[in-house]
């Protein structure tokens, strides 16, 4: 039976278990700004109250874009490897968990051995001996010093950290996606464009052809029709490779292969959503990849406690008891019965400074680890500003272009009109017929400029806000 001694030093440690050492938890401090830098011609939208949180990509109005998005959520390998890195942390947790609870193993040996020929023994004919036995043990360490604490601390928040990484590795790829796919339109509504301007110039070329074999327009203008007709016609050529890729890298992070997924063109576009603009604060709370950031400065913080409880001595129980004899027939029997209870003490008295080196590098990395979360959110300031600055010029370019495209539309109208009545050569109705190609391709482009910054606000927001449909789409198991 334990002492009376071992019984008061038993106590003493459960009136301790409730220590932990090392520092708690603190949000390290950060200058966030009250607000966003304020941007001239940016107007803020209130979210609708008929669209709750995540699916921001539906804002643009497009069913095909959605499936893409669900299929993305479902397929996605990159997905699939940070939902298995999830469950992971999350076993990482239930084994830090489970090292609270007292431990019991059973056992059971049978043994036959022997001594020399020259062994005295009289109860083993020939010096052979055989030997059973079978015990059951129980220990249990007490966590006096928070070490498991702090264990458990750090596991659960590499846990959350892990569903955070997940949740920003989805956004990421949403993005692309979405970018992606919006690029694509943009490039068909360009082919259109092309298209058109194929057959306008055709026209103009037959024309040309006709005033030639009148006499009225030298060989010259049939040249200059001729070469532009097929310069253009080379121009929409070349659109085509550019939306195989795009077309390729939205069936890859859809998770199917290229040759299986096509993506038919349509006469529309995906309509340029109003974003409301989240204060710093909220921007926080929002962004997947601060709050991982963050939780990793609490799993290094409770690390030092780990560290710094290896310093004092580890104290656990432990109880065993079974049977043990020489006789397989009365192995189990009452004479045979043996047990021992009582607490075990240990402490390291030198280990040539492996306990301090760990403590300094344990300190080392929560300092990385902070200094890695404040990086964290002065780069998701930087991109939301970035973003709003983008679009408030996009904007105002779009505007001044669009008056620029006006502007060529008419001359184009008057040049071929005077054209017709002969009082131009053909050099200036070329000019002006390049100058109006250009602008319209430059309106698209500035559309594909503008869509794909929304997308990239969207993303720096933390991808959603209160209002919009719910997400389609497994959570990490």
């Amino acid at each position: 039976m334990p002492t009376r001694r071992s019984l008061g030093l038993i106590a003493l440690s459960l009136l301790l278990a409730g220590c932990n050492l090392g520092p708690d938890y603190r949000r390290p401090d950060l200058n966030t700004p009250a607000q966003f830098k304020p941007v001239a011609g940016w107007t803020q939208a209130a979210p609708a109250d008929a669209l709750a949180r995540g699916a921001w990509w539906e804002l643009y109005g497009d069913a095909e874009l959605n499936a893409l998005v669900a299929r993305l959520n479902l397929d996605n390998q990159n997905l699939a490897a940070s939902a298995a890195q999830y469950r992971q942390a999350r076993a990482l947790v239930r084994g830090a968990r489970a090292a609270f609870a007292p431990t019991l193993a059973a056992s059971a040996a049978a043994s036959r051995g022997g001594q020399g020929a020259g062994s005295s023994s009289s109860d083993n004919a020939g010096g052979v001996a055989n030997g059973y036995e079978l015990g059951l043990n129980a220990a249990w360490e007490l966590d006096v010093w928070g070490m498991l604490r702090r264990s458990l601390e750090s596991s659960q928040a590499g846990f959350e950290a892990s569903a955070a990484d997940f949740a920003a590795l989805r956004l990421s790829l949403q993005a692309e996606l979405v970018q992606n796919y919006l690029q694509l339109r943009v490039l068909d509504e360009q082919r259109r464009l092309l298209d058109a301007t194929v057959s306008a110039y055709a026209r103009a070329l037959r024309l040309t052809e006709n005033q030639y074999r009148a006499g009225i327009v030298p060989r010259s203008d049939v040249t200059q029709a001729l070469t532009q007709l097929r310069g253009t016609e080379a121009e929409a050529i070349d659109l085509e490779w550019q939306r195989a890729q795009l077309e390729h890298a939205i069936a890859v992070l859809a998770g199917v292969p290229p040759s299986e997924l096509s993506i038919t063109a349509v006469e529309q576009l995906p309509a340029l959503p109003s974003v409301p603009l989240a204060v710093p604060s909220q921007l926080l709370e929002r962004r997947p990849d601060v709050a991982a950031a963050e939780r990793r400065v609490i799993a290094a913080n409770a690390e030092i406690g780990v560290a710094e409880a290896a310093w004092y001595p580890d104290l656990s129980l432990s109880a065993s008891g079974g049977y043990r004899g020489s006789s397989f027939a009365h192995w189990v029997s009452l004479p045979n019965r043996f047990w021992s209870l009582g607490p075990d003490l240990a402490l390291s008295l030198f280990d040539g400074g492996a306990r301090r080196a760990e403590l300094a590098r344990s300190e080392a990395a929560y300092e990385r680890t902070v200094a890695q979360y404040r990086q964290a959110v002065l780069d998701s300031f930087r991109e939301v500003e970035d973003q709003l600055v983008q679009l408030r010029v996009l904007e105002q370019e779009a505007g001044v272009q669009q008056q620029a495209l006006e502007a060529a539309r008419e001359s184009l109208r008057l040049i071929e009109n005077q054209y017709r009545a002969g009082t131009v050569d053909f050099n200036s109705v070329v000019g002006v017929q390049a100058t109006t190609l250009s602008n319209e391709r430059t309106r698209l482009t500035l559309l594909g400029s503008r869509l794909s910054a929304s997308v990239q606000l969207i993303a720096a927001l933390g991808g959603g806000w209160p209002g919009l449909p719910p997400t389609v789409g497994p959570e990490p198991r």
